[in-house]
């Protein structure tokens, strides 16, 4: 296969600088630090200790509302959200409150998946960064009060300068935080999944004033590569091909990663018939410019919601012979792609198969999809009647036996039609977000996914759009006792070995509690959200939707620790050292059960773990 489109000058001057390794014993920013590592220098906490793990302190949250927040700690404060999508700054040591921030209006849409913060280099400037209700915002880190010469009174309206009329826009802020580099702050999108969303521009911002400083369009404008992957003028009408998941920065070289989304609407592309770059890729762009140095396309006109939806996870790996600072990128189908992060060439051949053509009137969907031959995927990748789940009632596993023989059933690219189209591990499936994690020195790659089929079928859309499209009928299928169709194991994690492009090690993760009651245990939780995080104390922490943290071997997925809380966990838990004692934070605020029947409010909490204090 040809190597990704570079900008040879810029990779060549790249090339020789030297990687310097990120500050790994802190945790002040989304996921630990902005290579999105997800990793922790810390060692306190350790396999010969990890079982004496206790509960040091718990916050409330006060609202039972769900979050999945991962905290940052900065100074020996702790900020989190909680308080009916409040920003809280919490004593780090002991959870107590110190002071609280909510935006006004009270936000009904916030980066409730976590917070950057910035400062500046004599530290007399310090901020935290967020979005609520599509405005860019920036308060106090000391205080918790707005910095009103921000913006325009404390805001960026983040509708404005997308090329569209911002009252069209519906969405455009995303849940996830940007990355900050030097003093400007990366921003994605989290554009609408239907006809008429906005596009999924990749902005950088100036973190004292708001100012814009640079775009790039994931949509090309006229004259910019990819657009000859596009109809003509599809940058004023198309949306998405959006990054509303994670950045990753390598800092030394000054490169942003950023894995996008596909383009809209996600499941019918007559209107935007072509490869449609810049979606479904991995893009290495200039932090400093927003310049394009090179990108990899995982899905060619994606017609199945295939985002990137993880963190691309920078680490150095022994390749043939020699030291190779990598990317790795992690999918919804079940991928891992691993490049040289400078180049952009694949350590392994990726090879463009043949797929199944499409059914569906006007529909031109690609004739090839590319496929890593290494690492092997990490998803089961078919869905067939030999599947079927065997812990749901028997009239579901007939009803849904007779759906997968009726449907068309041809791989992970079978294209949606009239007809019903098995999708496997599903577009809600595979790694999401906060999904992965590596021991950046030594190679190893750690990657939580879900195995959750969907049942695709196209009916004439009913919006008033316009023209004829078509929307999903319907998607995602569970049992009428909340399982899924296909059996266990429902959630997995599974551990790599990137210097040679082998699984280590694959385990269930977690449990469903319904089951587990009735002796049937291993089969993985359902529906997980939740990132691990690695400890240089030979540890992977990891919260599941079962109510449960749990502490595992790295080298051989064995759990050596586990306790129950309260509430179900979603996100990234934290982990930092203050005072010369390790913690570990977990926010336990999401639903669990399968069921109505089997839920209960949320008594939503962050916990913090750590080793009994000395006396």
């Amino acid at each position: 296969m040809k190597a990704p489109t570079l900008l040879l000058a810029a990779a060549t001057l790249l090339a020789g600088f030297p990687a310097l390794a990120q500050d790994h014993t802190a945790w002040r920013d989304y996921g630990g630090a902005s290579d999105s590592a997800q990793y922790s220098a810390l060692r306190q906490i350790n396999r010969t200790n990890v079982s004496k793990l206790e509960r040091a302190w718990l916050y409330p949250t006060g609202d039972g509302l769900k979050y999945a927040f991962n905290p940052v700690m900065v100074d020996g404060v702790l900020y989190v959200l909680a308080k009916k999508n409040s920003i809280v700054a919490l004593d780090a040591a002991t959870g107590k409150e110190i002071w609280t921030h909510t935006p006004d209006p009270a936000a009904t849409i916030i980066t409730n998946r976590g917070i950057n913060y910035w400062e500046s280099k004599d530290r007399t400037d310090r901020r935290l960064l967020f979005s609520a209700n599509h405005a860019l915002q920036a308060i106090d880190a000391r205080t918790g009060k707005p910095i009103a010469t921000f913006g325009n009174g404390g805001k960026v309206d983040l509708k404005e300068g997308l090329g569209r009329d911002p009252k069209t826009l519906t969405l455009v802020q995303s849940t996830t935080p940007g990355r900050v580099f030097e003093n400007l702050l990366i921003l994605g999108s989290a554009t609408n999944q239907g006809y008429g969303s906005a596009p999924g521009d990749i902005r950088a911002f100036d973190v004292r004033t708001g100012k814009l400083m640079w775009t790039f369009h994931t949509i090309p404008h006229p004259g910019q590569a990819g657009y000859e992957t596009w109809p003509a003028e599809a940058w004023k009408s198309v949306g998405g091909a959006n990054v509303w998941s994670e950045f990753s920065l390598d800092e030394a070289r000054g490169i942003v990663y950023a894995p996008t989304a596909s383009a809209k609407y996600n499941f019918y592309g007559v209107d935007r018939k072509g490869a449609n770059l810049y979606a479904d890729s991995l893009l290495a762009l200039d932090a400093r410019t927003g310049k394009r140095l090179w990108h990899f396309q995982m899905v060619h006109h994606d017609i199945w919601d295939y985002d990137d939806a993880t963190a691309p996870k920078l680490l150095t790996v022994q390749h043939d012979g020699k030291k190779v600072d990598a990317v790795a990128q992690v999918s919804k189908q079940g991928f891992v792609w691993v490049f040289d992060r400078v180049s952009g060439v694949p350590l392994w051949p990726i090879e463009e198969r043949p797929v199944p053509k499409s059914d569906m009137p006007g529909e031109a969907a690609s004739p090839t999809q590319p496929f890593p031959t290494k690492p092997p995927p990490f998803a089961r990748q078919k869905f067939t009647v030999d599947d079927l789940n065997p812990y749901i009632p028997a009239e579901d596993r007939a009803k849904f036996r007779d759906e997968i023989l009726s449907a068309r059933n041809e791989g992970l690219f079978t294209p949606p039609g009239l007809r019903p189209t098995i999708q496997m591990p599903g577009n809600n499936g595979g790694a999401n977000w906060g999904g992965a994690a590596v021991d950046p020195g030594n190679g190893t790659l750690f990657v939580v996914s879900k195995d959750l089929p969907a049942i695709l079928k196209l009916v004439p859309d009913a919006s008033g759009t316009g023209g004829t499209r078509y929307t999903s009928g319907f998607g995602l299928v569970t049992a009428s006792n909340g399982l899924s169709p296909i059996g266990p194991p429902w959630s997995s994690l599974t551990a790599y070995d990137l210097n040679l492009g082998t699984i280590k090690w694959k385990i269930a993760l977690g449990d469903v509690p319904e089951l587990a009651a009735k002796g049937v245990r291993n089969t993985g939780s359902h529906y997980p959200k939740l990132g691990p995080v690695v400890t240089a104390g030979g540890l992977l922490f990891a919260g599941t939707r079962d109510r449960t943290v749990r502490a595992f071997d790295v080298e051989t997925g064995k759990v050596l620790w586990e306790q129950e809380v309260d509430a179900a966990l979603e996100g990234i838990p934290a982990v930092y050292e203050i005072g010369g004692r390790e913690f570990l934070v977990f926010c336990a605020s999401a639903q669990s059960g399968l069921t109505p029947a089997t839920q209960s409010a949320i008594s939503g909490s962050y916990i913090a773990f750590a080793l009994p204090a000395a006396h």
